[in-house]
Order: C-alpha cells, then structure tokens, then sequence
C-alpha cells in the first residue's frame, strides 16, 4: 500500500519553502484534489460531503499557508489537513448506523439474517473519477483506490467506526501511513494510536462480508462484470422478472439508501419486479431502459423508466451490485440524485 511518508520525496518534488500568491498555491495543490475527495469520502461515505470537504481543506491550507515548511511534502500536509476537517464536520455532526427501522422484506422469521444498519448518508462513488486519481499498477500509490477499500461493503463497515478509530484505520490500513506519524497527526499517544488500530480491525472483520474468490482462476472478472451487466440490462428492457432472477443469488439482499425499506431473498425481489414490469398491476412502472456504468469498483445499471403516456425515459434508479461467484449477491439502489456526479444523461 501507498507510504505518504516514505514516497513523499519522489511523489512531491514540489517542496516549495513558501506557498505565497494565489495562482502558486493552486497550481501546486490542484493536483491532489480528486484523491484528497476520496479520501474525505472514505471517512464520510458520501460523495456530496465528501465535495464540500475538500473545498474547506482547500480553503483551511490557504488560511495555514505560512506554517507549510518546505521539508515536509505537499500531499502529505494537505491529508493532515483534510482528516481534521473530516473529524472536525465528524465531531459537529453525529452520524451513528441505526438498526434498520423496520423488518426486511421476505425474510423468514426462523431464517432472518442477521440485522443490519441503515447508513442513510451512504452514496456511491463513480468510477469515472477514481480512474483520475489510480496511477498504473504496481505504481507507489496504486493502492488509494484499491477495490478493497471503497466497494460499498468498506464503506458501511468503516460508518461503524468511531471518527477517531475511522481515521487511523483508513491513515495506517488505506494509506499505509507510519504509526508514529499518525499518531502525531492525530495528536495521541503512538500507544493510543495503535489500540484504535486494533479495535478497528476487529469492528471491520466482524461487518465486512467474506472475499471469496470471484469468478474462478481462469476467469476475467472485468470481462465476467461485463457480461452480467449486459444481462441486466437486456431483462430490464425486455421487462423479463425470470431472466434477471437467474443473475441474483438466492440470498440476495437489497437496500435503498436513505430509503429504510430494504429486501432479502431472490423470490421476494423477484415478485416486486413482476409486479412493476406488468400493465396490468397497480404497482406497474412503465417501459425501462438502461445504462452499464461502474461505481466503487463495482458494476452497476442506471435505471430509465418511461411512464405510460410519456415519451421520455426520466432517471428512476442506480443499481450498484456486489458479485460473489458470479453472481449478484448484493444490490445498493440509490436515487436519480446521483446520476449527476457519475456523467450520465438526463433522460433516454
């Protein structure tokens, strides 16, 4: 994983003694902008929060220009700045996962799963954008946006964190900082640094769900993403409940963030879906289209429904999936708010 301290010689040629004027500064910290968001949006989990961050950073390092000492990289004191900013938005506006407000759809009293959280602040993150900030493989920082660490999964785990076990971990686990200068940063003890390490650790392994290995050895899992994707898209168009059935594992499970409603089970998703593809029903959408995009690093459909009488396919939903062994096992449903950030068109 990526060193700040250790690459910060080679990655930051641009130790400056004195950030002064205004077209200087932002010549030389513009070009940490895009990872600096996904850093925010890694302690905040969402993408809107996330914007609004690094412009106070941005503005925070303009106040602090004068304290930057030319010995210490750029990059560097520019992430010391944006974790406070995100501990500082953390500490003045509370967000704790709560248990889900009402009973998951389909799920068997005797068979439940286990419960989960609602993180109704949760957003995705485009592709489009993490691909600015991902250097080439085996690059010092090809890990800033490793899968790993900002599939939704990550993202909802790391919301369970306290702000200040959240950002050790994403500074020491994400960033591969050294303890002693997380510590420093943080302004604990390297003792109490490395306690919040553990704790956090622990809190992670116990909500992410298990990597198995996707799609076999001798499988391209981008070309296999591609292909379960096309699939969606063909039975969403073709209004086909059956065909999209076969692409979900029979535990699937769906949630609609900030929506508290939330689903679990093949059969029980797959009724909702018979009921909005058929005229006939109360619960009928209208005619579908859709898009293939990437969120997280993870595939994801845009969603465009036309209503019966309109000539125009108006955005109705962005499906993030997780795959497991081919199949979507998870689906994060977000609202037509987030068409924007991902470059998407306004209508079909």
């Amino acid at each position: 994983m990526a060193d700040l301290g250790a690459d910060a010689a080679q990655h930051d040629t641009e130790q400056e003694t004195s950030i002064i004027d205004e077209p200087s500064f932002a010549a030389l910290v513009d070009r940490h902008r895009r990872e600096l968001q996904v850093h925010c949006y890694r302690m905040l989990g969402s993408f809107e929060d996330a914007e609004d961050l690094v412009q106070e950073t941005y503005l925070r390092a303009w106040r602090k220009r004068e304290t930057f000492e030319g010995r210490s990289a750029v990059r560097a004191w520019l992430y010391r700045i944006a974790t406070n900013v995100c501990l500082d938005f953390l500490r003045a506006n509370a967000r704790t996962p709560l248990p889900h407000r009402q009973p998951a759809l389909g799920a068997d009293p005797d068979t439940a799963p286990p419960p989960t959280d609602e993180v109704p602040w949760l957003q995705p993150y485009p592709d489009r954008l993490l691909d600015v900030v991902a250097p080439p493989e085996g690059q010092p920082d090809s890990q800033v946006v490793a899968r790993e660490t900002i599939e939704l999964a990550f993202l909802v785990a790391v919301q369970h964190l306290p702000a200040q076990q959240r950002a050790v971990l994403i500074l020491r686990d994400v960033l591969a900082w050294p303890a002693n200068e997380t510590a420093a940063m943080l302004g604990i003890s390297l003792a109490s640094a490395n306690s919040a390490l553990q704790r956090a650790r622990a809190t992670l392994k116990d909500r992410l769900p298990p990597r198995p290995i996707e799609w076999g050895a001798t499988t391209d899992p981008a070309e296999a993403e591609r292909a379960l994707v096309q699939r969606c898209i063909e039975a969403l168009e073709k209004a086909d409940a059956v065909s999209f059935a076969k692409l979900l594992r029979a535990d699937v499970r769906v949630t609609m963030p900030p929506d508290p409603f939330w689903i679990v089970g093949r059969e029980t998703f797959t009724a909702g879906l018979l009921a909005q593809f058929d005229p006939t029903s109360p619960a009928y959408f209208g005619e579908w289209r859709a898009l293939g995009t990437r969120a997280n690093r993870q595939p994801a459909v845009a969603g465009y429904v036309r209503r019966p009488g309109e000539s125009l396919y108006r955005p109705q939903v962005l499906n993030v999936f997780r795959v497991e062994g081919g199949m979507i096992a998870e689906i994060t449903a977000f609202p037509p708010e987030v068409f924007s950030a991902f470059d998407l068109p306004h209508h079909l």
